[in-house]
């Protein structure tokens, strides 16, 4: 059967039967040579854990090459299998079933089998661990091995995403009889294996030779990924033929990149938003009113025009972006007005308001500098904005989920039910604003009728009403989605089909690109 698209897959239903897996139509391809990348969001805490990743470099290089998940979303938007050959659901999306990939090894060795998948889903939700995946791995109530090769889910409720949620970074698979050392070596089933691995620093990986996914992926014979966080280093390392591709492209050196001749810029657009989370447990933020004029002391034109350089559009502070089959795009738009905000304060008894803000540039491109834009526009509202500048080494861990308030960015989820599951249900480790039943009961009852619900009008007339709930009472404001924007030399080349869910080509480029 046609694997279904992000869309296709909604729309047909989760009961049509069984999703196979397939390759996608490339360009004629040449293998050999050593790719070079310049990658920011690189930290010296790096592992080769799934469950901590949360930044552009080891998504990259985990996902991206050395490890493998059970689906992947092709560049085209199609749902593929990658250790999964095919999976089939119960007429209410309650009961899957995946067959796996026979013939695959891990690079120790391995054989890859059924009780890898039951083994590397386990460690989500095992105690103490905290990952971001949790919220996928622990709607399934049961995992049955059928044999060693095909697998039964049985889920809480029915879910009309699982397959599409087990292409998520974090749901790696390692091998059973050995997961703590796959995460100290880089033991996975990817299409690279780790050579050596310095944490924030660099990354050298090698061809796995009689790959399962010969002929199909994984070009290059070795891979350098260089940790390169300071963007104007990461623009100099490619212009002076340093590396052959950078993420995240500095806009203010944009004009010069585009002027050299052996560089292109690829863009994109899909759901990537910078947002500024802050916790909703704490005071002020515990106060309607204070998220609310916060949300209307922010200019985002003026965000979208300096920090993007025009590379996006203003957002509506939810996460749901326009690349999401349900983004609701006629909602009211949450506008610019300090005079608005200033009387919501007053209405809610505050005479001003004076905030610590953190931000950093490891946030996003241009972060610190949105911040003194949005302490400059607050300045009207009679609110005062302290710009609390943050190292970019251990933002991740020291400041995101810990400082009241700060700078933030998501790549945004393929499916709104992924997007909304991981960062504000209740309880789920990167609800990075608390926002929970306590605030949102509308909101978390909508998010589990809308996960189990087949119909896809019915769908959308939910999410969004759960897009309107977030604008108007989240604890988050979302100025704007910024395109993934990233560059390369004119010596690297691709099928012509640049996928969006994440930046570099989906967080695949390792995978999907070759030398002219």
């Amino acid at each position: 059967m046609t694997p279904l698209s992000r869309r296709g897959l909604l729309k047909t239903g989760a009961a049509a039967g069984v999703l196979a897996a397939s390759g996608v139509q490339l360009k004629a391809q040449n293998r050999g040579g050593t790719l070079r990348l310049g990658i920011a969001g690189a930290n010296t805490t790096d592992s080769w854990d799934g469950r901590t990743h949360s930044d552009s470099y080891m998504i990259m290089c985990a996902h991206g090459a050395v490890f493998d998940c059970l689906t992947e979303v092709a560049a085209n938007g199609e749902l593929v299998g990658e250790l999964a050959e095919s999976w089939e659901a119960s007429p209410d999306a309650k009961v899957w079933t995946f067959k796996l990939r026979q013939g695959v090894t891990f690079h120790s060795g391995k054989p890859f089998n059924a009780d890898d998948v039951i083994a590397s889903l386990n460690m989500h939700v095992e105690e103490g661990a905290s990952s971001a995946a949790q919220p996928i791995v622990s709607t399934i109530e049961t995992m049955n091995k059928l044999g060693d090769h095909e697998i039964e889910f049985t889920l809480a409720a029915g879910n009309a995403d699982f397959p599409f949620l087990l292409s998520d970074y974090h749901i790696l698979m390692y091998p059973s009889d050995d997961i703590s050392g796959a995460i100290a070596s880089g033991n996975g089933t990817g299409l690279y294996k780790v050579e050596s691995f310095d944490p924030g620093v660099r990354t050298l990986l090698s061809r796995v030779e009689g790959h399962y996914k010969d002929g199909q992926a994984g070009w290059f014979d070795s891979i350098e990924v260089v940790a390169i966080n300071d963007a104007s280093a990461r623009m100099t390392a490619l212009m002076t033929n340093q590396v052959d591709a950078v993420n995240r492209v500095d806009f203010q050196t944009e004009p010069l990149m585009r002027a050299n001749p052996n560089i292109n810029i690829f863009e994109v657009t899909g759901n990537q938003h910078y947002t500024f989370p802050m916790l909703t447990d704490l005071d002020p933020f515990s106060n309607l009113a204070v998220r609310r004029a916060l949300k209307h002391a922010v200019n985002r034109e003026e965000m979208v025009e300096k920090i993007l350089q025009g590379h996006g559009r203003v957002a509506n502070d939810h996460p749901i972006g326009p690349a999401n089959q349900y983004f609701a795009d006629e909602l009211e738009q949450n506008s610019y007005d300090p005079d608005l905000a200033r009387s919501i304060l007053a209405e809610a008894g505050l005479d001003g308001l004076s905030i610590d803000l953190s931000a950093s540039d490891a946030a996003f491109a241009g972060g610190v500098d949105a911040a003194l834009l949005y302490q400059a526009s607050a300045a009207a509202a009679g609110i005062n904005i302290n710009v609390v500048q943050e190292p970019a080494d251990g933002y991740w861990s020291n400041v995101w989920l810990k400082k009241p308030w700060c700078a933030c960015y998501w790549s945004g989820r393929a499916t709104e039910d992924w997007m909304f599951s991981s960062a504000y249900q209740e309880g789920v480790p990167w609800n990075d604003t608390q926002w929970d039943s306590n605030d949102s009961a509308r909101f978390q009852e909508l998010l589990l009728s809308a996960r189990a619900e087949l119909d896809s009008d019915t769908r959308r007339t939910q999410y969004t009403e759960m897009q309107m709930i977030m604008s108007k009472e989240g604890g988050t404001v979302v100025p704007m989605y910024a395109n993934y924007v990233d560059a390369h030399s004119k010596a690297l080349t691709n099928s012509g089909t640049i996928g969006n869910v994440f930046q570099m080509d989906s967080s695949r480029m390792m995978e999907r690109w070759w030398f002219a």
